[in-house]
């Protein structure tokens, strides 16, 4: 049977990248991964995984490591304008302001 659904989801760029690497990595396109997943819910009946509601630990753990990379963010892009525009202000809080931090 040949593949003819077409499946469309959105999800974020920087998510999108990571998958493709990830996959492209493991020779799998984001198409051909996808069908693994599908056919692996199948066989499963559910999830190919286990999914959970996370305890207040875990959670904790979760929100800090959001923090850790909206900080990272925030140094590379920081770093980006250094290096394009060099003394462009006065101090930090001038910078941070410019990106909204």
């Amino acid at each position: 049977m040949g593949k003819t659904a077409v499946i469309r989801a959105r999800v974020e760029p920087e998510i999108k990248e990571d998958l493709e690497s990830i996959f492209s990595k493991l020779g799998l396109s984001m198409s051909e991964a996808i069908n693994v997943f599908c056919h692996q819910a199948i066989l499963n009946r559910g999830f190919p995984f286990e999914v959970k509601v996370p305890n207040a630990t875990t959670k904790r753990a979760m929100e800090e490591a959001d923090e850790i990379s909206k900080s990272k963010r925030a140094m590379e892009e920081a770093d980006e304008i250094s290096k394009s525009k060099k003394s462009r202000f006065k101090n930090t809080d001038e910078m941070f302001d410019e990106l909204g931090i």
